[in-house]
């Protein structure tokens, strides 16, 4: 009887074994086969969000497959769809982003010129005409918009949160120090209002970018920049007077663009393809990214040591270790003819940076005839421009934010807080300085003297490897660096930056160098590699997956100008250690 028994459980776990095998074997079939494209198709891509460079590594990211809307997803999709025959034209419908900077936004926009040169038509519809919206449509063949919304192109602003008066209210003391005059990432903790110098830094990255908008306004619409800066300042725009103004073509609902753009279509049938599902079609099925193996290695959020981690509001920290053994990787795959960094930081810890600098130093003197390209999005400041300094070329769009090259460190005093709640924090401590980062009172005279020296040997070398990277003289690289945060149009201008352009401009650039010819195709190998179903799985309950859930359920919930507002409250301690010395830019968000 019990050898009965004991034989049906084995039969039984037997029978789970394999529905479970063939089960994942299902599930892997549906999410990675492609979709069957249409001949004759229009190409339907909504464009807004975030625009991570990476693709969320959880379950639910990996159920959608390659749907999962990144950057690179965008553009590649753009690229397949010139190359492909069965898609005929493009509709474009840019909506909802939540990210306050511009960089992606100018990389997908080259994307769509780009795809322009197919000679496939390519139209946009606005159900929303808001600034990023209009700043892509400009690109297309139409630019439609719909009856209800409003033309929503004002200008740009830069906001800045100063939190003094509210840590003063509860007893908190920011003790915290900066070299550089434009090291303004401590400001909105230790200032109540502009200083002089982060005024005058904000309203010159805010003009810069203004130019930019109304040049490129300009060009996609035939206008002067005079009459596109006077337009501007008429804004907003109703539907019709949007018309009259030559700023868009049509006043349309989004089916009536669809029929619009079948008519345009030579042959057309009617059909059509999403954006989502067209992701799915992959790159060598069309003959892309086959050839010579280039690596692209992702260095995407702020800069932690060890392994790094996640934070619902600061997102994704750039841990030291694990972005060293990638590099270290890359490295030492001997079939992979040139490395491109690509950045997406505001910086971080100082000595992880530093960490990191050295691999990719070791990295591009091993072989001369492996190029490194530093290839930059909406950030690369601070600690994220230190990542770039070992790179013979630098690559920039004109609206990332890099350059801040400086540093910042100390600690908030909490023993306010404490007393204010009737509490008392008292310690025991054996060594002069073994209090020096206590939270409960703030640095003595000795101890603040030991923080300015480090920050100050920081910021020498910092200047100092800068001077050396861009062949210039350490005193001109003072000059433009004292925390300075310049747009990529003005880093160019500076020497900080020697070309504009996004990812491809980049990844051209290394082919040259590597000396592939510039017709010849390549692949380019993703770093991090694509994480397993078993792999994600295995990790969907940690503390990391948890807070990636987190910081969904915020997305979802709470508003764009709200989050903005909190993650200026939560600041960088997320991440890093009290007193811990920070190359990381200051926190605004534009709109």
């Amino acid at each position: 009887m019990a050898r009965r028994t004991v034989g049906v459980i084995l039969t039984l776990l037997g029978v789970a074994l394999l529905a479970s095998v063939v089960g994942m074997g299902m599930l892997y079939w549906v999410t990675t086969r492609g979709p069957s494209v249409p001949s004759h198709a229009v190409l339907t891509l909504s464009i807004g969000g975030d625009l991570p460079e990476v693709a969320p590594a959880d379950v639910f990211g990996y159920l959608r497959g390659a749907s999962v809307p990144t950057l690179r997803s965008v553009v590649d999709n753009l690229r397949k769809a010139a190359a492909d025959r069965r898609v005929a034209a493009v509709l474009i419908k840019p909506a909802g982003f939540s990210s306050p900077y511009w960089g992606k936004v100018q990389e997908i926009r080259d994307a769509l010129v780009a795809f322009r040169k197919s000679g496939k038509p390519l139209y946009a519809y606005l159900e929303y005409g808001g600034d990023r919206e209009y700043f892509l449509a400009t690109a297309a063949n139409k630019v439609f918009l719909s009856p209800s919304s409003p033309l929503d192109v004002t200008g740009v602003a830069t906001y800045a949160v100063f939190l003094r008066g509210t840590l003063d209210k509860i007893g908190a003391y920011p003790d915290l120090q900066h070299i550089g005059d434009y090291k303004t990432a401590s400001n909105q903790f230790t200032e109540k209002a502009y200083t002089a110098a982060h005024r005058e830094m904000d309203a010159s990255l805010g003009r810069d970018l203004f130019e930019q908008i109304v040049g490129v306004i300009a060009e996609g619409r035939g206008k002067t920049e005079a009459d596109v800066r006077r337009l501007v300042d008429e804004g907003p725009f109703l539907p019709d007077a949007a018309l009259s103004a030559g700023l868009i073509d049509e006043v349309a609902y989004e089916d009536e663009v669809l029929d619009a753009l079948h008519e345009a279509v030579p042959d057309a049938n009617g059909h059509e393809i999403d954006g989502d599902d067209y992701t799915q079609v992959s790159l060598t099925s069309l003959g892309l990214n086959r050839g010579p193996r280039i690596a692209v290695i992702h260095a995407s959020g702020a800069i932690a040591s060890g392994e790094g981690g996640f934070d619902p509001l600061s997102g994704m920290a750039i841990g030291s270790d694990t972005l060293v053994e990638y590099i270290r990787e890359a490295r030492e795959d001997r079939s992979i003819r040139a490395i491109v960094l690509r950045i997406d930081s505001p910086g971080g810890s100082a000595a992880a940076s530093d960490a990191v600098w050295r691999e990719l130093i070791v990295t591009r003197d091993e072989r001369a005839d492996r190029p490194l390209v530093a290839s930059m999005s909406d950030l690369a400041a601070s600690g994220g421009y230190y990542l770039a300094m070992p790179a013979k070329t630098i690559v920039a769009q004109p609206a990332t934010l890099t350059g801040s090259i400086g540093i910042y460190g100390g600690k908030f005093v909490t023993g306010g807080v404490y007393e204010k709640l009737g509490a008392r924090i008292e310690s025991t401590s054996i060594g002069k300085h073994a209090e020096m980062n206590s939270p409960a009172r703030p640095y003595n005279a000795d101890e603040g003297a030991k923080l300015r020296e480090q920050l100050q040997d920081f910021y020498d070398q910092f200047v100092q490897k800068v001077a050396e990277s861009r062949g210039a003289s350490r005193e001109k690289i003072d000059r433009i660096s004292q925390g300075r945060v310049w747009t990529g149009r003005q880093a160019k201008e500076h020497g900080l930056v020697d070309a504009l352009g996004g990812l491809d401009h980049a990844v051209m650039l290394a082919k040259e160098q590597a000396g592939i010819p510039a017709d010849s195709d390549v692949t380019l190998v993703m770093y991090p590699p694509r994480r397993s179903l078993y792999e994600i799985l295995t990790t969907e309950f940690s503390g990391e997956a948890r807070s990636a859930s987190f910081a969904r359920w915020l997305a979802a919930n709470v508003s764009s100008a709200e989050l903005d507002v909190l993650r200026a409250v939560r600041g960088p301690s997320a991440f890093f250690r009290r007193g811990e010395p920070l190359a990381l830019m200051p926190f605004s968000f534009i709109r």
